[in-house]
């Protein structure tokens, strides 16, 4: 069952409830990444490449700007192929199975494009219209994600006159509407509100506990990976350099009782701005 008497009910009111679709394998992977290659050009973005997501695990994808994760983000979408490795999504090829295997993924982008001259509801029902939504419950499930993220009262109104947190409010939602069985999500709480931030962050920790959903998540911000990730996998100019728990990369790195920014600073050769703080306060 999806989210209903949780801690995001006491905290925004009733979210949708529904069935739990059936893993592809029992304990099998959600998402592997199987040593994937991508370049652009003679640009390399990210080389030979793996790692893996669970059922109901929530994986951190961290890196520094140009570090390949939004590249990984969208290889696993199918939005990307790769030059060289294999990506499967509940044990279906995302390249040669793309439709079946993207069925139960949501995944919102680090920067959403929704179609703006549609109204949030209008939006909304079109992708459930797309992921084959129930026509008979759809319309409740929608009202109560639009209520639980304090967008109830504006669904009629044009996705253009939105803020930036208003459209990222409607990405998330349009990701979660169809009960997928793994969330891609690429910076997600860009531009929310403090409120919207812990309703979301609470929300991915139910559905990953209570449901078994897996959870690909990126963020620059490393105390919410810290503080929701079951794992971290650190990039870094396209190749991973780290991944385990934060106690595992703890040792990794040499750091005990470190947090993960020193964990990650350390991990990615940044361990030592003295000089850069230095040149920029002259």
């Amino acid at each position: 069952m999806w989210p209903g008497d949780s801690v995001l009910g006491r905290n925004v009111g009733k979210l949708p409830t529904g069935p739990t679709p059936g893993m592809a394998s029992e304990g099998g992977a959600v998402l592997s990444v199987d040593q994937v290659s991508k370049s652009y050009g003679t640009t390399r973005a990210l080389s030979d490449v793996r790692f893996s997501v669970g059922p109901g695990e929530i994986v951190g994808l961290l890196g520094p700007n140009g570090a390949g994760k939004s590249t990984a983000m969208k290889l696993i979408v199918g939005l990307l192929r790769p030059d060289a490795g294999e990506i499967r999504l509940r044990g279906r090829n995302v390249v040669t199975d793309g439709v079946e295997a993207k069925r139960t993924v949501g995944y919102v982008p680090e920067s959403p494009a929704l179609y703006e001259f549609l109204t949030a509801a209008e939006y909304l029902d079109f992708i459930s219209d797309l992921y084959g939504v129930d026509p008979a419950t759809r319309g409740s499930r929608i009202s109560e994600f639009l209520r639980g993220l304090e967008l109830s009262g504006h669904e009629d109104s044009l996705i253009s006159a939105y803020s930036q947190g208003m459209k990222q409010k409607v990405a998330l939602i349009a990701a979660l509407l169809h009960h997928p069985r793994l969330l891609v999500l690429d910076e997600p709480l860009n531009a929310l509100d403090p409120r919207a931030a812990r309703v979301v962050k609470d929300l991915l920790r139910d559905l990953a506990s209570r449901d078994g959903v897996g959870v690909l998540f990126s963020t620059h911000v490393l105390e919410i990976a810290e503080a929701i990730c079951d794992r971290v996998v650190i990039l870094s100019h396209g190749r991973i350099v780290a991944q385990g728990t934060i106690a595992e990369l703890r040792r990794q790195a040499g750091l005990a009782g470190s947090g993960l920014e020193a964990i990650f600073l350390a991990l990615t050769g940044t361990g030592d701005l003295t000089d850069v703080v230095g040149a920029l306060r002259r």
